[in-house]
């Protein structure tokens, strides 16, 4: 049977909680800071608390469109199914590896490193636009089977991983960058003046 719209199954709910709660952590984060607070970096070469965000933005629009490729062709096949489900030791392994806070720092490609300097405004509305988009895809995905639905790595296209390791996977990296981003705030040699202003964060 498949899933009412307006139910979502136990864990497409429990994705959305989480996509819901980073957009605020990074809202709480960013809010009390300084445009220079926001854009200085801990070392040559290091990434901002802006970069670390918008590295999420790159992230994001890079791997939608393999989500949409994903549910598309899981719908098309009739992959449905209430759950709960279970992935096999390697899928929780490649989610696992991306919590924070992680011992092994990891590179990334080319393709996904932010832009520098970008506005403060831009990067918190697409970071806030992002997650609006990810939910939006949750509920897409509402009552399929998310161990027999399969998604495409935007790093690694040949691997097709389960839809809900998949989407573990991405809570994991925005949880794992937030982290990196509070880490920034605590660095040698941050900006200590008082915070400037908060105009970027969302309405009432």
């Amino acid at each position: 049977m498949v899933a009412s719209p307006l139910a979502l199954t136990p864990e497409v709910e429990h994705f959305k909680k989480q996509f819901e709660q980073l957009s605020a952590d990074a809202n709480a984060l960013v809010a009390p800071l300084s445009d220079e607070q926001f854009n200085w970096h801990p070392a040559p070469g290091a990434w901002s608390i802006a970069q670390c965000i918008d590295h999420l933005n790159v992230t994001a629009r890079m791997y939608l469109p393999t989500l949409d490729e994903g549910i598309a062709d899981a719908i098309r096949r009739g992959l449905y199914s209430q759950g709960p489900f279970r992935y096999n030791w390697f899928n929780r392994r490649v989610a696992g590896s991306m919590e924070p806070p992680y011992r092994m720092r990891t590179k990334a490609p080319k393709a996904f490193q932010p832009p520098p300097n970008r506005p403060r405004h831009d990067v918190m509305a697409a970071f806030r636009a992002y997650q609006v988009q990810f939910i939006d895809r949750l509920r897409q995905a509402n009552g399929l089977d998310l161990t027999r639905a399969r998604v495409a790595s935007p790093v690694l296209t040949w691997w097709r991983m389960p839809l809900g390791t998949g989407l573990a996977f991405t809570t994991a990296h925005e949880r794992r960058h937030l982290w990196q981003a509070r880490r920034i705030r605590e660095a040698p040699g941050f900006p200590r003046h008082a915070a400037a202003q908060s105009a970027d964060s969302p309405g009432p």
